[in-house]
């Protein structure tokens, strides 16, 4: 079969393209962005060609677009024009988690992450397609096992199919897509869940605890109350050691190059899913001991003695464990915290959460709100300036008073958004480097 991605440089999309691709279709793409960015990687080595004006489409070709992308964007609309077949993102995924035995992984926090370490224990032994939020993904027709990033937004999971299903943790989030709040946002996981035979869930936190599945559930956590168990925790410069336990008998001792008591739980998940299927606790332990990390997942670069971590962490909770694993690694360091929100209803409704968040940093920088899916005149009274004057040390920064950055010696400075905060990054590289 033929299809047409739009939006195919999205870390969503160009995963959808690769897999298409691997799975013997034919694979196109459009994108407004003509520059270079890190999800070509894949893209590119399949030799996916990627439009960026308008162009002939053959007429059987299956149409599927970023919901990023607006419905009367310009190319979405001459498709549509054209007659073309088109099918949203999430159902296009959706036939590809019938054909294999899929493990979802889902939740606000640790999705990527978690279904990278998965998918590198699985692919290493059992073996396994993947589709991963980072713009990772591969697939053959020979795999049994499908390990995909399974994304609450607009509730797109819900077209998934699982075999199995890990729910990491839920928080309120994508505000603008749940307007019932946490407690559609739960129900929702709870639909998710009982599409699988069995929930991998974390029992520690509030909101799981809450759900009642009918699906089969084992759950992991720190918790004595939990059927897998992190016990005799040690977070150092190196990364985190701990011993976990199943049904309160000791299954082994794991040291993952991994910081952050999150990383344990993200860890605890893939260990349950691969004791499930039958893997070697040494292949698991191989596996898990050889991941370097998703990317832009807490990813350093060296400067002389300030380090930069480029991490995806756009949510109050996963800039709190940013920061804090930057103190893990990094204990005899300033700790900068530099953020850039995304859509102005996340920042509305999480207003506090941020400014708790960006409290950890010894410094904080706020960049201005980025988003292309809402109208700043819809929230007149949110901007960056409220977090900015609520946050101690807080000041904004831009591109253009980037050089505020390099008054910083012996720091971590933390580039933290899901949005074009690499703009920024690479200003501060530019300045740092000719200094």
């Amino acid at each position: 079969m033929k299809y047409y991605c739009i939006g195919i440089k999205g870390a969503g999309m160009s995963t959808l393209a690769n897999i298409l691709h691997d799975l013997g279709n034919q694979v196109s793409g459009y994108d407004d962005v003509q520059g270079y960015k890190y999800t070509m990687e894949g893209l590119n080595a399949r030799g996916i060609e990627i439009f960026y004006d308008a162009h002939d489409i053959d007429k059987d070709t299956i149409v599927t677009y970023s919901k990023a992308f607006s419905p009367d964007h310009k190319e979405i609309k001459r498709v549509r024009e054209l007659g073309l077949t088109i099918r949203d993102y999430n159902e296009v995924v959706g036939d590809i988690t019938k054909m294999f035995t899929t493990i979802g992984i889902s939740g606000t926090h640790g999705k990527t992450t978690t279904s990278l370490l998965i998918s590198n224990i699985f692919n290493n032994t059992l073996g396994c397609n993947y589709f991963v939020g980072d713009g990772t993904g591969h697939a053959t027709k020979d795999n049994k096992f499908f390990v995909i990033e399974s994304d609450e937004f607009n509730k797109h999971f819900l077209a998934y199919s699982p075999t199995i299903a890990i729910i990491t943790n839920i928080e309120l989030d994508h505000v603008e897509c749940y307007p019932g709040g946490i407690e559609e946002i739960r129900e929702t996981f709870k639909t998710f869940g009982n599409k699988a035979n069995v929930v991998i869930a974390c029992g520690d936190d509030e909101n799981i605890k809450m759900i009642d599945f009918s699906s089969d559930t084992i759950y992991y956590g720190f918790n004595e109350n939990n059927n897998i168990v992190a016990k005799n925790v040690v977070l150092d410069e190196e990364g985190s050691k701990f011993d976990c336990y199943i049904d309160n008998e000791l299954y082994g001792h794991f040291e993952i190059p991994l910081f952050g008591k999150h990383m344990i739980l993200n860890a605890l998940s893939a260990i349950a899913v691969a004791k499930y299927y039958g893997i070697d606790i040494e292949d698991t332990k191989k596996y898990i001991n050889e991941f370097k990390g998703a990317k832009r997942r807490f990813k350093l670069k060296e400067f002389g003695d300030v380090i930069t971590v480029d991490d995806y962490a756009h949510h109050p909770t996963e800039i709190e464990v940013t920061l804090a694993s930057a103190r893990q690694k990094y204990p005899n360091k300033e700790i900068v915290g530099v953020f850039l929100p995304n859509t102005y209803s996340r920042t509305e409704a999480l207003m506090d959460d941020f400014v708790s968040a960006m409290s950890k940093a010894d410094k904080a920088y706020v960049m201005d709100i980025h988003c292309d899916r809402e109208r700043q005149e819809d929230y007149p009274n949110v901007s960056s300036d409220s977090i900015i004057e609520k946050v101690p040390n807080c000041e904004k920064v831009s591109i253009e008073t980037c050089d505020k950055l390099l008054r910083h010696n012996n720091a971590v400075i933390c580039f933290m958004s899901c949005t074009n905060i690499y703009k920024l990054e690479d200003e501060f590289e530019r300045l740092i480097t000719n200094k």
